[in-house]
């Protein structure tokens, strides 16, 4: 439910993240390793209903009917 995802829902708000499917998002981190940040958000995350987890450093896309477009980040 979301409310079990608050936290993690929050987390990614402070990074600036926009929600482009139901559970993909993009965000400017261009500071940090893609390693680093799977290890900071773990904490957000529920381990033991076996969430799971993808960083993705990514310089181009091309999206249709996302639900925010990841421009201008």
């Amino acid at each position: 439910t979301i409310e079990n995802y608050q936290r993690l829902y929050d987390e990614l708000e402070q990074f600036k993240a926009k929600k482009v499917l139901e559970s993909l998002w993009f965000f400017n981190a261009s500071d940090t390793t893609p390693e680093e940040l799977r290890n900071h958000f773990e904490a957000f995350m529920d381990t033991e209903n076996k969430d799971r987890i993808i960083v993705i450093s990514a310089s181009s896309w091309a999206w249709r009917n996302v639900i925010s477009k990841p421009k201008n980040l």
